[in-house]
């Protein structure tokens, strides 16, 4: 299973500077959503959804979810370090390492009942983030996965982070996420590859961590079209949580979800709505 990127979204259309950090220092830069006063577009929304995108992906490909989802929901895209205003940072390449400093990021946050949405390698760490959260008795009212086969199963697909920068490119150029004028720029290209590369062996060496399964609804989405994952890998996710399991299908390939798809929102919208919380 190889992730896939939409590298260059932040270069040509990035969330602004107040949206990327703005009233977020307690988290380190690690999660987006308020403006500099601390007040985004849904302050008093019910429930909080973290984000987690793709391989070399950051805040900017959720932003269309932030603006369609309030007042009900505040939207908070997660940033990795490596990528956008972070880019200086070292990426992480095992989630061994990622998830410690990750969840204690996000404690701050959990000021309410909320969700998280992972896309392609965000589906594995969001659901590393849900088992660890839930563990320490703050867990996710729902957990979203999508473009991801399910955690246990084994990887059938080419491996991708080992490739020479050539190749590497050209692999990733086939998952239908990377604008063709990114590819096009050396000098971006080299900007932006050590993180993309980090994150596809983060995905590649993924093995669960031990712990329990999940209590919390889990919902699983789907491309129909999606060369990276089919439906029986999807539905796998049924097993990681004794809670209710939904699997949603779309039109599309590995990116059917780019540019805020209103029946994708919708159906986030309503698998939200459905949770419980206390």
């Amino acid at each position: 299973m190889t992730s896939g990127w939409a590298a260059g979204s932040w270069v040509a259309s990035g969330w602004d500077s107040g949206d990327r950090l703005g009233g977020d220092r307690l988290g380190g830069g690690w999660v987006a959503g308020t403006a500099g006063n601390g007040a985004g577009p849904a302050p008093d929304a019910p429930v909080r959804l973290f984000c987690f995108a793709h391989a070399g992906g950051g805040v900017a490909f959720f932003r269309p979810w932030r603006l369609a989802l309030a007042p009900a929901v505040d939207v908070r895209p997660v940033l990795l370090p490596g990528r956008e205003s972070r880019i200086r940072e070292l990426p992480y390449r095992r989630i061994e390492q990622l998830l410690d400093p990750l969840a204690a990021a996000l404690l701050p946050h959990l000021d309410r009942p909320y969700a998280l949405f992972g896309h392609s390698l965000g589906s594995i760490i969001a659901y590393e983030v849900a088992r660890r959260l839930s563990a320490g008795g703050s867990g996710p009212a729902c957990l979203l996965v999508s473009g991801r086969r399910a955690p246990t199963l084994p990887s059938t697909r080419r491996q991708f982070s080992a490739l020479p920068e050539d190749e590497f490119v050209a692999a990733v150029a086939t998952l239908n996420g990377t604008p063709p004028e990114v590819l096009r720029q050396p000098q971006l290209l080299r900007l932006l590859l050590p993180a993309l590369r980090a994150d596809f062996e983060l995905n590649e060496t993924y093995r669960p961590l031990p712990g329990p399964v999940l209590r919390c609804p889990l919902g699983a989405y789907l491309g129909a079209a999606d060369p990276e994952v089919d439906p029986a890998e999807l539905l796998g996710w049924h097993r990681e949580t004794a809670g209710e399991f939904t699997l949603r299908m779309f039109p599309g390939d590995h990116f059917y979800l780019r540019d805020g798809r209103p029946e994708v929102l919708a159906a986030v919208r309503h698998d939200l709505q459905r949770a419980p919380r206390s």
